[in-house]
């Protein structure tokens, strides 16, 4: 956490802006930085203070997780609190994260702070948490071993005549049952035709035989994320459903042997998206190939061929193709992957081959 802080405090020191103090409300930037896992607080620092405002349920548990850092009881109306420590250090100029205050929000706190200066800073901490330490990792890790280990018990779980919420139900308990402190997002359990959601979160239609399954899943741990895809088919392929399997599954492997320290993001997305071109289907690849994983699922950078951002060691990253056809279902396959300094390192240990199941 002290390394954390002191790089956002050289933020500080070399803002064009001449900050004085940076003012941080979002949740997973808040424990980021201080440590701090309550549900509500913000953080304000500067060159040589690190405050920590949370309500009366939080400051015991702040005076715990937030070693080093003052703790500040907020008692309505908040913005005086606040305003009473931004005076005591005579602060002028102060930073803001734009990406997340509200227009609501942000009129409010003008109004209330009016003797200070708010600038607005962009992606400040979330830059910072691209690229993540040892703890970070190992957290990650094991939101993806328990990923792994619940999706193992739903290939032997899973049959036709099950409805798609009943599989992610028991999806989501295993991933609990198994450490998880919670899912990561909304369960994706696609069946048939609705396969061809990219988003497909569980419904009440029925799993036939004959159809792909496509799951999108992951657990959360010790506030980090796992992100994993895949297609599994009831039944006996048919032969388009192995052309379209293989297609994706050659989409994605590549991108993943693509991954390294020094390419660009998009050149990447390239790489998979040149194999659908091959066979003509990149009409039906309609999203990005991948983005940052961490405290949030989707972080910067993001695997898009408007992103020109250079990967390098330390960040954990999504590879995760997918073709998508109307009416007729869709295949995704996705993997989490960290970058080494010399390549990287597939995360997931679930098989890609496709997984017959109800035979």
């Amino acid at each position: 956490m002290t390394n954390r802080l002191g790089r956002a405090r050289e933020y500080l020191a070399q803002s064009q802006d001449k900050l004085e103090a940076i003012f941080i409300t979002k949740p997973e930037n808040r424990a980021y930085l201080s440590g701090f896992t309550g549900s509500a607080g913000y953080l304000l620092i500067t060159a040589d203070e690190a405050i920590i405002f949370v309500d009366g349920r939080y400051t015991e548990q702040a005076t715990a997780q937030a070693a080093g850092w003052k703790v500040v009881r907020l008692i309505r109306p908040f913005e005086d609190i606040v305003s009473a420590e931004v005076k005591r250090l005579s602060i002028q100029r102060l930073g803001f994260e734009s990406e997340h205050l509200t227009y609501v929000e942000f009129i409010n706190w003008t109004e209330k702070l009016n003797f200070v200066r708010w600038l607005p800073t962009h992606s400040v901490v979330s830059n910072l948490r691209r690229l993540k330490d040892a703890d970070e990792i190992a957290n990650i890790r094991r939101a993806v071993d328990i990923a792994d280990t619940a999706f193992a018990h739903i290939l032997t779980f899973i049959k036709p005549g099950m409805t798609e919420v009943e599989v992610a139900m028991e999806l989501e308990f295993t991933m609990r049952r198994n450490g998880a402190d919670r899912i990561a997002f909304d369960t994706i359990v696609a069946s048939g035709w609705r396969g061809a959601l990219p988003h497909g979160r569980a419904s009440d239609k029925v799993i036939e035989q004959g159809d792909f399954v496509t799951f999108d899943f992951g657990a959360h741990f010790n506030g980090y994320n796992s992100d994993v895809t895949r297609t599994i088919v009831v039944g006996e392929p048919s032969p388009r459903q192995r052309e379209v399997y293989n297609w994706v599954l050659e989409a994605q492997l590549a991108g993943v042997q693509a991954v390294r320290a020094g390419i660009k993001c998009n050149e990447v997305d390239t790489v998979s998206r040149n194999v659908f071109e091959k066979v003509g289907q990149l009409d039906y690849f309609v999203h990005g190939l991948g983005h940052n994983l961490g405290r949030e699922v989707h972080e910067t950078p993001f695997l898009f061929q408007t992103d020109e951002t250079v990967l390098e060691a330390g960040m954990v990253l999504t590879i995760e193709p997918g073709l998508y056809y109307p009416d007729w279902g869709g295949v995704r396959i996705e993997d989490d992957l960290l970058i080494t300094e010399t390549g990287s390192e597939v995360l997931p240990r679930t098989t890609k081959e496709l997984l017959v199941i109800g035979c």
